[in-house]
Formats: C-alpha cells, structure tokens, sequence
C-alpha cells in the first residue's frame, strides 16, 4: 500500500521572507553610489559660485560658504564687457542656429540615403561618414581663411555654418538610421491616399522619426553651446564672444590672479540649459539613439 501524500500547508502556514531581497538593495544602493558621484561636482560648482570674494579662492572643501551666500561673483560676471545676458544671448543665437540647420540637412540628407537609389549612393555614405575622424583642430587654419574669404570671419553666421559643418556627418548617419527603422509600407499606404512630396516627409514620416531628430537637435545644442577652441579663433570682437569664450576672458583678475568666483558663477549659467533641455528630452534622446538597432 502507498501512504496518502500528506495534505500541503495552506499559504498562510507557508514561511515568507521579508525585507527587501540582497540584490534588490545593492542595486539601490550601487544606483546611489553613482548617482552621487555625478552629482557631486554639479554641487561643488553651485556652491562655489555663490561664496563672498574673500573665499572665492579658498579650498574647495568645505565647499558650502562659512560667512553666509553671495552672489557677488554674479555680480563681477554681470559688470564684464556687455554683460551676461549678452554674451549669453550670443551662445543662445549659435546654438539654436546650429541645431535648426543641422536638423534641416540632416533630415532631407538622411531621408535620400534612406529612400532613394542614386549613382554612389554607398561610396557618397562612407565618405562623409569618413570625415568623422578627421580632428577639426587640424582644419581649423583652412576654415579660418575660407570664412575670411567670405567674409563670415568674426561673426556669429561663420560661426554657426562652421558648427552645422562639423555636426553633420554624424547627424546624417543618425537620420538614416531612423528612417531605416521605418517600415516602407507605411510610405506605400500613404501615397495610396495621395500623400506625397514634402508633405509625405512632414506629416508622415516627422511624427516617426521625431526621436532621432530631437538626438540630432541635442547633440548639435550641446556641442554648439559648450565649444571653445574655434569660437576663440574666429571671434576677434569681445561683443561677439560666446560664454566659453567670456569664461576664458574673465578669468584673469588683477596682477594675473585667477577669479575663481566669476570663473563658477559662469559655469553655473553655462550648466542650466543644458540640464533643462537633457531632462525634458531625455526619453526621445534614448531612443532616438537606438532607431534602427533593430530591425
């Protein structure tokens, strides 16, 4: 005879763990490790910026004002040159003059590399895409003189076509790749109900790919907003300067000290659009880097 299996423990009779699980908590806790550490220097920065002049070139640690919060290295920034509003207005005008042309090329360029067949197609791709090794500090002298040639040295229209230049061999491989990822029956069923031309790229296919242009639009903000070495060189007028380049300006104090106070309350400004824009995108950002990974 065989024995009757014994009748199991109802759910309630049942040991259950409590706490929250070991890898649960390392994740967590990694998450938090990392996150602080990132952090951290934003916090250094903000802090620093806003210490009296008599601290502003003490250690960084502590790093929170022993005297109380000022905002007199704002104040020093301000009384530079123009003032910071225009200097800042001078990076804003580039860098949204950068973003709207490399998205305008990039767009109609990755669209062609996508959709069309044309003599050269493949070789036309890698070329530019080739161009992405070569350092533009190594250019910079050509481009200095091909801008004076036409009359675009010194101005911030130089500066933008130069930026636009530079952006756009990797913009355009981003764009034909999002439009890769999408599927071209999606184009067939639209022309069937007589959508073409212009209005097939606008209104059809802008609502897809909206993740990979809005990547494209933040690199070249970014890249636009923080360069320095060729805004150094081809801007000569200070009322023209950008803020890396009034960063470079205003930090000399008198006798050649360094003005550290006005050197972070500058990095401060510089660090809020581009924490704004990048946690308002962030989730076409991720992906539109991923469009057309997978097919």
């Amino acid at each position: 005879m065989t024995r009757a299996a014994e009748p199991s423990l109802p759910d309630r009779a049942r040991p259950r763990r409590s706490g929250i699980p070991l890898h649960a908590a390392l994740f967590h806790l990694t998450a938090a490790v990392v996150a602080a550490l990132f952090l951290a220097p934003i916090v250094l920065v903000v802090l620093a910026s806003l210490r009296p002049a008599s601290e502003a070139g003490a250690p960084p640690l502590p790093p929170w004002p022993t005297t109380g919060l000022s905002t007199e290295s704002y104040g020093r920034l301000e009384a530079f040159g123009d003032g910071l509003l225009h200097y800042a207005g001078n990076s804003l005008f580039v860098a949204l003059g950068t973003t709207i042309l490399t998205i305008l090329v990039s767009v109609l360029a990755g669209y062609g590399f996508s959709r069309f067949r044309f003599p050269m197609k493949k070789l036309a791709f890698v070329l530019i895409l080739s161009t992405i090794m070569i350092p533009f500090q190594s250019i910079l002298t050509p481009l200095f003189l091909i801008l004076a040639k036409l009359g675009l040295q010194n101005t911030l229209t130089g500066l933008i076509l130069l930026y636009a230049t530079l952006q756009l061999p990797f913009s355009v491989f981003m764009m034909r790749n999002a439009f890769d990822a999408v599927p071209k029956e999606i184009e067939e069923a639209a022309r069937v109900d007589g959508v073409t031309g212009l209005r097939m790229l606008v209104f059809v296919m802008g609502p897809l790919i909206l993740p990979g242009i809005v990547s494209v639009g933040l690199f070249a903000f970014l890249n636009a907003w923080n360069e320095f070495l060729a805004a150094l060189v081809l801007l000569t007028d200070q009322s023209r300067y950008t803020l890396p380049v009034l960063m470079n300006a205003v930090r000399s104090g008198r006798y050649g000290a360094v003005d550290w106070g006005a050197v972070q309350a500058g990095v401060t400004v510089m660090m809020i659009p581009c924490l704004l824009l990048f946690l308002t995108l962030q989730r076409f950002y991720i992906r539109g880097l991923t469009a057309g990974a997978v097919k």
